[in-house]
C-alpha cells in the first residue's frame, strides 16, 4: 500500500516538477525555487512547503552547504512505487513488447527490401 501513499504525494504537478529538476542531481533550494515560481507563478513560501512535502515524505533528502541548503532525490519511495505499479505491468508489457517486435520487422523488411503483401 506505500505506492498509494507516494501517489498522494505525487498527485501535485509542482512536486513532481521538482523531482524532476532534481533528476540530474543537486540543487539548492534557491535554484528549485526560481524554476518552479516562473514555471507555475507560486510565491517562494509555497515552493517552500512543497519542498518540505517532499522531504518529510521521503522522497528529497537535504544537506547544508554553507548558507545553501542542497536538495537531492530519495529513491527509496520511487523503489515503493515502481514495486507496486509491477504489479499491473503485465497488462501493458505484452502489448509493448508486441509493438516491438512489429518495430523490429518492418526495420528488416525496409533494410532487407522485402514487401510485405497481406
Amino acid at each position: 500500500m506505500a505506492g498509494v501513499h507516494a501517489f498522494d504525494v505525487l498527485g501535485d504537478p509542482v512536486r513532481r516538477r521538482i523531482l524532476e529538476l532534481l533528476a540530474d542531481g543537486e540543487l539548492t533550494a534557491g535554484a528549485i525555487g526560481a524554476t518552479i515560481q516562473a514555471e507555475f507563478a507560486i510565491s517562494q513560501p509555497a515552493v517552500s512547503q512543497h519542498l518540505k512535502v517532499l522531504r518529510d515524505n521521503g522522497f528529497t533528502s537535504v544537506r547544508p552547504d554553507g548558507q545553501r541548503r542542497l536538495y537531492s532525490v530519495d529513491t527509496a519511495p520511487l523503489r515503493d512505487i515502481d514495486q507496486w505499479l509491477g504489479t499491473f505491468r503485465r497488462f501493458w508489457t505484452p502489448h509493448l513488447d508486441a509493438l516491438a517486435t512489429e518495430l523490429a520487422r518492418g526495420k528488416r523488411q525496409r533494410r532487407t527490401g522485402e514487401v510485405q503483401h497481406d
